[in-house]
């Protein structure tokens, strides 16, 4: 269930770095991330689970964040990417806000989609869980459907949560080091040409 900022502005964050997307379709693209810390959708594969205790993190305040997002603008970076974790957990009003005021760079969200959106962004990558369904909303709203699969089970899924997203362009996502992941991907992409093939280039090129 999504959840206020303490009243201090503040939010539990992971990290804050400036990089290149590695995914989707702005891989490749300068962007500053904001990874939010807490998660309960509990995927096996996920490659930052030392995200998931919120309470492990330090809360950062909002608008300290914000100038961190300025700065890196000043350097070169193109939007803000907000993910975590699972960053609708918590309420992202205040920390849209904070970033649109002081620049003016496009939002972008990476969210699996369990919980109620908030902060109104620019752009919505949805990644959603067989085990933990999407909200129809964030279906309805997102920009990018990107599916991760490692087995069968998950292009049927896949196919289930795309008629739910037409307006959306539709990702299937090979789960890292999963060799049937990539060959059912490779093959569903090839046969189907509504499905794109996302790879994780930073993975590849060992940077952040």
């Amino acid at each position: 269930m999504s959840q206020d900022p303490p009243a201090s502005g503040s939010l539990p964050v992971v990290e804050t770095f400036h990089s290149l997307q590695g995914e989707g379709l702005h891989a490749g693209r300068s962007a500053f991330f904001i990874r939010l810390a807490g998660c309960r959708v509990g995927c096996s594969w996920c490659d930052t689970k030392h995200s998931w205790p919120a309470d492990s993190h330090p809360l950062r305040p909002i608008n300290r964040l914000a100038t961190e997002a300025a700065a890196a603008a000043s350097d070169g970076a193109a939007f803000v990417v907000i993910t975590g974790g699972e960053p609708l957990h918590h309420n992202l009003d205040a920390l849209a806000q904070a970033l649109r005021s002081l620049r003016s760079m496009p939002l972008h969200l990476e969210t699996s989609g369990v919980d109620p959106l908030s902060g109104d962004p620019d752009w919505i990558t949805l990644s959603p869980k067989r085990h933990a369904p999407p909200r129809a909303e964030l279906l309805r709203r997102c920009h990018e459907l990107k599916v991760v699969v490692h087995e069968p089970a998950d292009l049927l899924f896949a196919d289930v949560v795309a008629a739910q997203a037409p307006q959306a362009t539709w990702l299937l996502q090979p789960g890292w080091e999963s060799a049937e992941g990539q060959q059912l991907a490779l093959d569903a992409a090839r046969r189907d040409g509504r499905w794109r093939l996302s790879l994780q280039s930073h993975k590849w090129l060992g940077v952040r």
